[in-house]
């Protein structure tokens, strides 16, 4: 009986979870759901929004049809605007709902932009407030802006933690039992700028 309880545990326990798998297959949008006429394409394996021809006229969000809970997402993203068109920004949904209008989403964001945003935890259409701000002493000397970077999201149970190229930005605990600690995953172009923004290698790890 003793063996069998521990095996339980050990194939409970966050070292014997599920393995990453992608979350897109990287030629069409099975599983995924927005705007992919006239916002959303997919290019040598990537989704990419928007174009640096024409102004982005809203935000815009493709997201899973699935929902998750606890997780470990991994992804790479590349951020290029044109200077001066406005706010180029970009971000990753996750524990998120569809908003009712049909392109915006709510819940938690991962961000992605200048100039404070890389990193940073943001509660997009819901308390519409940064939850925390990355400190950029310790981001800017790995960041590479106009190329790709990498993201790490991590949720378990109230705990989320960011991670970019490597370095932690992001450590918080949601301490209102009323926000939902499940939801669709889900990535961002900001409206009001000559923006294109792409995301590739979408790997997630149920925990």
């Amino acid at each position: 009986m003793k063996h069998l309880l521990l095996s339980v545990l050990l194939l409970a326990s966050p070292a014997f979870a599920a393995d990453p798998k992608p979350l897109a297959d990287g030629k069409t949008f099975e599983g995924w759901e927005g705007d992919t006429v006239n916002t959303w394409r997919i290019e040598n394996g990537e989704f990419v929004g928007g174009k640096l021809s024409q102004k982005q006229p809203r935000n815009e969000f493709l997201s899973t049809k699935a929902s998750y809970g606890n997780f470990e997402l991994t992804l790479d993203f590349k951020l290029t605007g044109v200077p001066g068109s406005g706010f180029i920004n970009g971000g990753v949904q996750f524990r998120s709902e569809r908003h009712p209008n049909g392109f915006e989403m709510i819940g938690f964001q991962a961000d992605i932009g200048d100039p404070k945003y890389w990193g940073a935890l943001y509660d997009e259409s819901r308390r519409k407030k940064m939850l925390v701000e990355p400190d950029m002493t310790k981001i800017e000397p790995v960041l590479k802006r106009d190329d790709w970077n990498h993201y790490r999201i991590l949720c378990e149970g109230p705990r989320i933690q960011l991670w970019v190229n490597g370095v932690q930005t992001v450590d918080y605990t949601e301490a209102d039992p009323s926000i939902p600690l499940t939801g669709k995953i889900g990535i961002q172009i900001h409206g009001g700028a000559n923006t294109e923004v792409r995301y590739r290698n979408l790997m997630l790890k149920e925990l």
